[in-house]
């Protein structure tokens, strides 16, 4: 029972530390007082139910001269008739409309490269459809001084199974990501991550580098093109996105459990790769709270005051990234059943790709890749 405790208290420590230094180190950015060109740029199918916020958002953008190029994608709702109707009133916003998906590549990749190749300004800002932007977030995403810069927007969730699992994202980077040497270390590809509801690069760079088509593949294309722009030589950089954007991911368990399936293979589900999160997860997160419990009932465990020490710290720091990602307090309640869930994505994800299970997405069947 001692291995174990020490095990909880040194894999309990690592989120609690890095979650404390990413919340200082993880900032919002602000506008420099310069007026940039960006092009915000938004891929859309069948986004009916969301695309006329995210576009009167974007067109509300101050600080920065705009246009806004929306790319239906084979939408069969009324998608591209809102655009339409929407851009007959405001000459910065444009519909343009995608060919069928060629072969070699997946659908958010090939719509972002086709907006890409349409836009005329200095920034290029991808923005999801279900995303809203403050109206200072296309100017303060282009003081950041960087190539590539991301960041979560603010989600907001509903249910329990979207309260648990998606803050899980924030979980990840304010819990494992070290902040301090993803920025000391501007080449290293693999302590890059970005999020691809809220991505701004410099158009040069994106085009030098080849963009998304070099991408053509990628089911995870913000986190792949970060890398991407790495080994080519670019920087790029994550801040805290909390105040330029919010959205609502999913509305539905199984569209949660859909949605983070289908990029899982090409972030934690590896088969050398998941058993290491899975001990870093249910190690870091869940041991220390069940060996004090253990403890308060009578097992032998000890030394329990630096148990429940820890499991202080932990909920200190859960609640850090609550407050700092302005996620609701169920949230931080539910946060070991984000953990159960979370795994439960990726190994099922990993097993369902050594059965050549195809992963279904917007109406389209793509096989996942590792």
């Amino acid at each position: 029972m001692t291995a174990l405790v020490v095990l909880a208290l040194c894999l309990g420590l690592i989120p609690v530390c890095n979650t404390f230094a990413n919340c200082l180190l993880l900032r919002r950015p602000r506008a420099s007082g310069k007026v940039p060109s960006v092009a915000i740029l938004i891929p859309a199918r069948n986004e009916e139910r969301t695309i006329l916020a995210c576009i009167d958002a974007a067109l509300a953008s101050r600080g920065a001269t705009i246009e806004v190029i929306v790319l239906d994608d084979g939408s069969t709702d009324s998608t591209a008739a809102i655009v339409a109707k929407r851009a007959s009133g405001d000459a910065r916003l444009r519909l343009v409309t995608a060919p069928p998906l060629p072969l070699n590549w997946k659908g958010k990749p090939h719509a972002c490269h086709l907006l890409a190749s349409h836009a005329q300004s200095d920034f290029l800002l991808f923005v999801d459809a279900d995303v809203t932007l403050a109206p200072d977030a296309a100017a303060a995403l282009t003081n950041a001084d960087v190539d590539l810069v991301s960041g979560v927007p603010r989600q907001r969730v509903v249910g329990i199974v979207e309260s648990a699992v998606v803050p899980m994202i924030n979980g990840l980077i304010y819990g494992y990501l070290p902040i301090f040497f993803m920025r000391a270390m501007p080449a290293n590809e693999a302590l890059t991550a970005a999020c691809g509801q809220l991505m701004m690069v410099r158009a040069q760079a994106y085009r030098a580098c080849g963009g998304h088509a070099a991408v053509a593949l990628a089911m995870h294309d913000g986190l792949q093109l970060a890398r991407h722009f790495r080994r080519s030589g670019f920087r790029t950089d994550l801040v805290d996105a909390t105040q330029l954007a919010t959205c609502r991911m999913y509305d539905t368990a199984a569209a949660v459990w859909s949605g983070f399936s289908k990029n899982a293979t090409e972030g934690m589900a590896k088969p050398v790769a998941l058993p290491v999160w899975s001990t870093l997860l249910i190690g870091g997160w869940l041991l220390p709270s069940v060996l004090l419990v253990a403890g308060l009932l009578g097992a032998p465990v000890a030394p329990l005051p630096l148990l429940a020490g820890l499991v202080g710290l932990q909920t200190a720091a859960r609640i850090a990234q609550a407050v700092k990602c302005g996620e609701p307090a169920r949230a931080v309640l539910l946060h070991p059943l984000g953990v159960i869930l979370t795994l439960a994505i990726q190994w099922n994800a990993l097993i369902g790709y050594y059965r050549g299970k195809s992963v279904e997405w917007r109406g389209r069947s793509y096989q996942p890749t590792a």
